[in-house]
């Protein structure tokens, strides 16, 4: 599998991450100080709290995608070593962050790093992040991003690549379907999925899904190469 990345953002964001928390640790150090030896100021010393704990939080969720190893991007390599060298994975150097070009057609890999109990409410149309103890707990609220909504996130995606083929691709050629599977990464994670619209399952599957996926071929190796051409080589 040929493995392409944009180094030059990965880099500038971990930086960002690192300034970021730093930036926090001050902030919150220089709120806790005016509140001690100023109390008279004690809107200013509030705003400081406020703002560290906004930064904090920005910090933390920058620090999971691209400061922190091994990130997303490493876990997914790890998990899909071994793949066919047709298969090319695109990490920050198409118009979605993780994406998948084979025979088994273009997928969109959407990791989470969320442990605990995970399913798919179908009455709800919603997932839900559960259990993991106190600290789980905790970390979701405080430490972590929850898991929002894969299943709009994901159809987001897929039409921001369809759109980046019909702009890009010959009249003449055809748009290929573009498809998105959820990626649990967390060794530790409980993964209820059957009711899901999408499919989602956990790192260690995502191999053999995809092996499973390209028999028979989706696409063809014009095909692979049409769509390859139009992206980075490198």
């Amino acid at each position: 599998m040929k493995i392409i990345k944009n180094d030059r953002l990965i880099t500038r964001n971990s930086k960002i991450a690192q300034w970021t928390s730093l930036g926090a640790l001050l902030v919150l150090g220089g709120g806790m100080y005016i509140s001690i030896s100023r109390p008279e100021l004690f809107t200013v010393s509030l705003v400081c709290l406020l703002v560290g704990f906004i930064m904090t939080q920005v910090g933390m969720y920058m620090g999971n995608r691209w400061g922190r190893s091994p990130r997303p991007d490493e876990k997914i390599d790890a998990g899909l070593k071994g793949m066919h060298s047709e298969f090319t994975m695109y990490h920050y150097a198409s118009p979605i962050p993780h994406l998948l070009v084979g025979p088994a057609g273009v997928w969109i890999l959407r990791p989470y790093h969320q442990g605990g109990k995970i399913f798919y409410d179908s009455a709800k149309q919603r997932w839900k992040n559960k259990g993991g103890g106190f600290f789980a707990g905790y970390m979701r609220i405080f430490g972590q991003e929850g898991l929002g909504r894969p299943d709009l996130e994901s159809e987001t995606e897929v039409e921001i690549v369809q759109k980046f083929f019909k702009k890009n691709m010959g009249e003449e050629s055809t748009i290929p379907e573009v498809k998105a599977v959820l990626v649990f990464t967390n060794d530790n994670v409980e993964l209820e999925a059957n009711d899901s619209p999408i499919p989602a399952m956990k790192l260690k599957q995502v191999k053999d899904f995809m092996r499973q996926n390209s028999k028979p071929r989706v696409l063809s190796n014009t095909q692979i190469a049409e769509i390859t051409n139009l992206l980075p080589k490198e």
